[in-house]
């Protein structure tokens, strides 16, 4: 049985990856920090129907948690095969207001923690030549938004880490892509200004935003046999507002 870990996958977009892949066959970790009952609700109920998924705590922004984290799947699972970069905080002001804390708060959890949870898995799936990392990243840090600036760079930097990481891990059998999701509805969509999210539903010629079950079949899609050559590349399901 492939394993796969889901890091923030307690709620949103997590949750939904962390129902698809474990339907799809996969055995999933759902990390969490702060949401264990969340995890843990999703994880029972994923066993009540006979699917495989355990809840597991770690803070990614901590070096030894994530090392701590990978050990106990590996010591379990005996190996990873994918993960998804889930984890992430937003954070909606103009760049004059914006702390030294807050900045950074959004990158040590949006890239400190993509950094060191592919750190981790790398060195687990360079010892089986193969495997997938797909980071969640935004539409935002392809184009940049007004007001989330410093979400825009936090993502624009998980899309260029990610790259990089593709040319690097390339030549292991280690694929490497980003799903940059539009607007969806998701608690971190709640956070936003209500006249800023009805204006992004006006803006997206789709009309409307996405449902994160959306974005778990365009990550499904790169788990697959079917994305084995495709490496390095950002899918942005944004409804059409991002060309």
């Amino acid at each position: 049985m492939k394993t796969a870990l889901v890091t923030g996958g307690g709620r949103g977009i997590g949750a939904s990856i962390c129902e698809r892949l474990a339907r799809e066959g996969y055995r999933v970790y759902i990390n969490y920090n702060e949401s264990e009952t969340a995890a843990g609700k999703l994880a029972d109920r994923l066993l009540a129907e006979g699917l495989d998924a355990e809840a597991i705590r770690a803070d990614v922004t901590d070096a030894e948690a994530v090392r701590r984290m990978m050990g106990t799947i590996l010591a379990k699972s005996g190996r990873i095969d994918l993960v998804v970069n889930n984890a992430g905080v937003s954070h909606y002001g103009m760049i004059q207001d914006v702390t030294d804390e807050e900045w950074d708060r959004v990158f040590d959890i949006n890239v400190k923690g993509t950094f060191h949870v592919c750190r981790e898995a790398a060195r687990a799936m360079y010892w089986n030549r193969s495997g997938r990392i797909i980071n969640i990243a935004s539409m935002w840090g392809i184009c940049g938004a007004s007001c989330e600036s410093v979400y825009s760079a936090s993502k624009a930097a998980v899309i260029g880490f990610s790259k990089s990481l593709a040319k690097e891990f390339g030549p292991a059998g280690i694929t490497v892509n980003c799903v940059a999701p539009g607007a969806t509805d998701t608690d971190m969509m709640k956070e936003l200004p209500k006249e800023a999210s009805e204006l992004l539903k006006e803006e997206t010629p789709l009309g409307r935003i996405a449902d994160p079950s959306e974005i778990a079949g365009i990550v499904a899609f790169l788990a697959s046999e079917d994305a084995g050559f495709v490496t390095g590349q950002v899918i942005s399901p944004n409804g059409g507002l991002v060309i």
